[in-house]
């Protein structure tokens, strides 16, 4: 008889101060332990002693390890759409080229404040455990969704882009960061690739608001 496949999914999300406390904390001793031991290392026991709390109350929350992946991914994502909201969309006496560059910056987890992982090589390889094409059309929903609110709060820019526009540089930035995992590229590569991405993105900008303007401009009849 074959056994049961594990629930990939956990089973509810903290609500009060201390659940949530304590789901950090979970996740805390996750990282430690994918760092040390691999994935194979893993596994719902050691991450409830490692925590310091019962393994029942843990399997409250996450009935798997494949569960425990899929909520730490969620977590780190919802981290990152309000480190957006907080600090690019909703950022004040800035100009428009700092909020694009801070938007590509935050956007590829590359913060010094960012203590746990969230763009990481074996993270995104154990991907096919827990996601499906819905998930990354979700994200890509979410994320994308965030670009276009951070451009529209640039009231500064001469123009703004269109949508579409919008949308190709953030999976210009987002897909070069997840290749760059998979090419593992240096720290020192990955910071001189960021200094392009953001001068790319600022230039991109520029270049269609020069081209609304060509084409808004009076033509003179020779």
């Amino acid at each position: 008889m074959e056994s049961a496949k594990p629930r990939n999914k956990p089973l509810k999300r903290p609500s009060q101060a201390r659940a949530r406390f304590t789901v950090e904390a979970i996740y805390e001793a996750f990282v430690r332990i994918l760092r040390q031991r691999g994935w194979n290392g893993v596994t719902t026991r050691a991450v409830a002693l490692e925590t310091g709390v019962a393994v029942g109350t843990l399997y409250e929350y996450f009935p798997s390890k494949e569960a425990l992946l899929s909520g730490y991914v969620r977590h780190q994502l919802d981290l990152l759409l309000q480190r957006l909201e907080r600090e690019v969309v909703l950022a004040t006496g800035v100009d428009w080229q700092t909020r694009v560059r801070r938007l590509v910056r935050l956007s590829c987890g590359h913060s010094p404040e960012q203590a746990r992982p969230f763009f990481d090589t074996e993270l995104m390889e154990l991907e096919r455990l827990i996601a499906e094409p819905w998930h990354h059309q979700r994200v890509y929903q979410e994320v994308a969704g965030k670009w276009r609110e951070a451009v529209a709060a640039c009231s500064d820019m001469p123009r703004q882009p269109r949508p579409e526009s919008i949308d190709a540089l953030f999976v210009a930035v987002w897909g070069g960061r997840r290749y760059g995992l998979t090419a593992q590229l240096t720290a020192q590569q990955v910071e001189a690739w960021l200094l392009e991405m953001e001068e790319l993105c600022c230039a991109r900008i520029l270049m269609e608001t020069a081209r609304a303007e060509a084409e808004t401009a009076p033509q003179v009849s020779t």
